[in-house]
C-alpha cells in the first residue's frame, strides 16, 4: 500500500486522512512540528486503493492496514476535511486501538441536517447524490483540467474561498503546496477520489453515534466548505468527544495550519 512519512520515524505513530481532493502529501504540513514532538505521521494513499472496494469492505483493509503497521500498540488518528469521514468510519473497526481521535475542518453527515444549503461544495455534492454518473463525468472533466490546465482547475476549486482561506490560497507557497495535490488526485486517482465523495454522500450520521475513540474537534468559525454548525454537530453527538475548538476567522485549511502545531503538542504529551 502506497503511504508518505513525515517526522520522527521512531516517534508515536500518527495517521493521517488527507481531505477530498487531496493526497498523502497533504501530511507535508505536520512534518516540522512531527519532528520536534517526537511523531511518526503516516497517510495512505487512499484513492490509489482498488475502487472495487467499497463502503464497510474500504474501511475495513484500511483498519486492517493500521493493525498491522501498529502491531498491537495503539494509535492516534487526524483527520482533514472529509477525510474525517473516513477516519470516523475507519475508528470503527478498530475499536480501543485508537488512542485520540482528531478531526480538522470535519465534514458531518449530510443526512443529520440542513448543511448542504450553506456549503461552497453544494453543487457537486447534490449531483453526486442524485446524478453520479454526472458527477463521475464531472470529476474526469477536472482531471483533464489537472493535466493541461492545473491553474485553472486551482481557480476553480478556490474560487468560494472565504475568511483566512481567500487571502491563502493567493499566496505562492499555498499554491505550489495544493496545486501537485490536485494533480495527484484527480490524475492519477480519479476512481478513488469518486468512491470517496459517493460514500461521504450517503445517510452515516449512525457511524457518529457509534465512534467510541477519544474525539477533539478543531474547526475554522468562517468555514463555507465544512461549515461551523458541522463541528457543532460532531462534538454533539460523538459520544466521546473530549473538546471543540473553535478558531475565529479561520476557514478550511488556515484552520489546518493553525491545528498542526497544537495536535502534535498535545500529542507529545499524552
Amino acid at each position: 500500500m502506497k503511504s508518505v512519512e513525515y517526522g520522527n520515524i521512531d516517534g508515536k505513530t500518527v495517521i493521517y486522512f488527507h481531505g477530498a481532493p487531496g493526497s498523502p502529501v497533504e501530511a507535508s504540513v505536520f512534518d516540522e512540528y512531527a519532528k520536534k514532538h517526537g511523531l511518526h505521521i503516516i497517510c495512505y494513499d487512499r484513492f490509489s486503493i482498488d475502487s472495487s472496494l467499497q463502503n464497510k469492505a474500504y474501511y475495513k483493509y484500511l483498519a486492517d492496514l493500521i493493525i498491522d503497521k501498529v502491531n498491537g500498540g495503539q494509535v492516534d488518528i487526524i483527520g482533514f476535511s472529509i477525510g474525517c469521514h473516513t477516519a470516523i468510519e475507519t475508528s470503527l473497526y478498530l475499536g480501543g486501538t485508537v488512542r485520540q481521535l482528531h478531526l480538522i475542518s470535519g465534514a458531518a453527515p449530510l443526512d443529520s441536517a440542513n448543511f448542504l444549503e450553506s456549503m461552497a461544495g453544494k453543487m457537486v455534492f447534490s449531483i453526486a447524490m442524485k446524478q453520479p454518473t454526472v458527477f463521475s463525468l464531472l470529476t474526469h472533466w477536472q482531471a483533464f483540467l489537472a493535466k493541461v490546465a492545473p491553474k485553472i482547475l486551482f481557480k476553480m476549486i478556490f474560487a468560494s474561498a472565504k475568511g483566512e482561506d481567500k487571502s491563502l490560497s493567493k499566496t505562492t507557497d499555498f499554491k505550489d503546496y495544493i496545486t501537485p495535490i490536485l494533480q495527484h488526485c484527480f490524475s492519477s486517482n480519479a476512481k478513488g477520489y469518486i468512491r470517496e465523495i459517493k460514500q461521504y454522500v450517503v445517510p452515516w450520521k449512525k457511524s457518529i453515534k457509534e465512534c467510541g475513540a477519544n474525539t477533539y474537534i478543531w474547526h475554522g468559525t468562517s468555514d463555507n466548505w465544512s461549515p461551523v454548525g458541522m463541528a457543532k454537530y460532531l462534538d454533539e453527538n460523538i459520544p466521546t468527544s473530549s473538546s471543540l475548538e473553535l478558531i475565529k476567522g479561520l476557514s478550511h485549511y488556515t484552520c489546518l495550519y493553525a491545528a498542526v502545531p497544537k495536535i502534535c503538542a498535545q500529542l507529545d504529551k499524552t
